[in-house]
């Protein structure tokens, strides 16, 4: 690995004074060169006390939620390589090396570091149905290149990280991060990690089923938002189908009588079906106007020169 290179270990923190340290020591063991950053987010323990100690440069966001750190932190640190990892001791530090020299010699935006573990209580049941859902709508919508799309261990291009436009506030930003990459068509990877539970003291943030649903919404709007044309054509399909529906035995009826009784569902039928054609219409515009901010982005994104290893 190029020692020239800067890099730095951004380590997103909020009550880990338990297991901080421990993250810190371990990838300045492995990165001896990189400067490692603990961003605090309004913890109520000694984690700012702890990380200081571990000789980490130690700064704060007052915005909760994981997503308003990693925004600040993207802004702020320039580096030429970043290290995203979580301050919680379960990702496995040896691993970012070889991300690192995956991310150098193929010229790539991304590395996810994909969890591998046999340890229940380091990712529980739960935890692993829904990001073997979540990942799996990301991997339909917008491309099958990732397995775990909620993992909290990346590597980053400084390409990648001065031209996202994070706006996530907590856990979903995960999903951000990837379909960013997905959506530009960034050259990315994946590659197995060691994953083990948190040391004693330390507790999960996450909730199961309140960051799922956040992170399940997420989706819906970058849906909206980078495919508006199948977003708003689902919806135009529905009403679609629905006007038929409500006005096939009104047709029946009129080519059996020559009347029209049941004037109110006619009534609805065509109101249903123009609101379709509204949804269709809107898709169409916004497809046009997504397509011209995606030139706007991927042109950002080629203003930032690519890193030599």
């Amino acid at each position: 690995m190029n020692a020239r290179l800067n890099t730095a270990v951004l380590i997103p923190c909020y009550n880990e004074e338990a297991a901080v340290g421990e993250v810190i020591r371990d990838f300045r063991g492995v990165l001896p060169h990189a400067r490692i950053y603990v961003y605090d987010n309004n913890s109520r323990d000694n984690t700012i006390e702890v990380a200081r100690a571990a000789g980490a440069t130690v700064r704060t966001e007052s915005l909760q939620g994981k997503g308003n750190v990693v925004r600040r932190m993207f802004a702020d640190i320039e580096a030429d390589v970043y290290v995203l990892v979580d301050g919680d001791a379960t990702y496995d530090a040896a691993t970012a090396p070889e991300m690192i020299r995956c991310l150098l010699d193929n010229q790539l935006d991304m590395v996810n570091g994909a969890r591998v573990t046999a340890i229940s209580e380091a990712y529980r049941p739960g935890h692993r149905f829904g990001n073997w859902l979540l990942t799996g709508i990301v991997r339909w919508i917008f491309g099958d290149r990732f397995r775990d799309m909620l993992s909290g261990y990346r590597v980053f291009s400084r390409r990648y990280v001065k031209s996202f436009p994070s706006l996530a506030n907590g856990f979903e930003i995960e999903t951000e991060l990837t379909v960013h990459a997905l959506h530009l068509r960034m050259p990315t990877a994946e590659i197995a990690t060691p994953y083990k539970d948190r040391p004693e003291g330390s507790t999960s943030k996450l909730s199961t089923f309140k960051d799922g649903f956040r992170i399940l919404w997420m989706i819906l709007k970058l849906i909206k938002n980078e495919k508006p044309i199948s977003f708003f054509l689902v919806i135009a399909g529905f009403f679609a189908v629905s006007s038929v529906i409500l006005m096939v035995p009104i047709l029946s009826e009129f080519f059996a009588t020559g009347l029209v009784p049941r004037l109110p569902t006619a009534v609805l039928s065509m109101s249903m079906m123009i609101l379709g054609f509204l949804s269709l219409a809107c898709g169409l515009i916004l497809d046009t106007v997504t397509r011209g901010r995606c030139e706007i982005k991927r042109m950002r994104y080629l203003n930032i020169p690519v890193i030599e290893g």
